[in-house]
């Protein structure tokens, strides 16, 4: 099979949203005039290690924050944000905090997560979190399409749950969540190491 993006693919489910899986899930949380916000983005990655930066994108807009979602529109008002790494024991968190809350609504309460302050920035995190990294904001970029922005930013902190350190190595307590497209998510627990040549 080939298809164009433009001209569609015929199937019953877009397949580009399983192509590139597993995908990680940063659990982005920021605080701007309106209050406290906690949101899961899989578009996420680490870009570099020295200085530690990594990125994550939005691809939706909300009717009450005109073409951006409440993330976005908090990070470019305060320049700062954190990302939160869930484990597979907190994927049901992850996902009840993706609703459409109106703008100014608190994730952290509608679901009953607890939050911690930052050491480094003015931003709440996920207390229990299997890590979290505090960020400072280097640029925000407008993507081809309407409502596709891309956050990027430089860690200023981390915090990581003493009980996902083992034998100096971070291992998730309950496996990594990632996402895998349509409705399909995984925690990998199974994993193995290889030399690099």
């Amino acid at each position: 099979m080939f298809y164009r993006p433009e001209t569609g693919h015929g199937l019953p489910h877009n397949p580009l949203n399983a192509l590139v899986a597993p995908r990680p899930i940063g659990w982005v949380s920021s605080r701007g005039a309106m209050g406290d916000n906690l949101a899961p983005y899989s578009f996420f990655n680490l870009t570099a290690y020295v200085p530690p930066q990594l990125m994550f994108s939005s691809t939706a807009s909300k009717p009450d924050r005109p073409g951006t979602k409440d993330s976005v529109a908090q990070i470019a008002e305060s320049r700062v944000f954190c990302i939160n790494i869930a484990d597979g024991a907190m994927r049901e968190q992850v996902n009840a905090s993706s609703a459409a809350l109106p703008a100014g609504s608190s994730e952290f309460e509608a679901v009953g997560i607890e939050m911690a302050e930052c050491e480094t920035i003015d931003c709440p995190r996920v207390a229990h979190a299997a890590a979290s990294l505090e960020c400072r904001m280097t640029r925000v970029v407008r993507l081809a399409g309407e409502a596709n922005i891309m956050v990027m930013g430089v860690v200023t902190g981390i915090h990581i749950r003493p009980d996902c350190l083992v034998d100096g190595r971070f291992v998730p307590a309950s496996g990594y969540l990632s996402r895998l497209g349509y409705k399909d998510y995984a925690i990998t627990t199974d994993t193995f190491e290889m030399e690099r040549p």
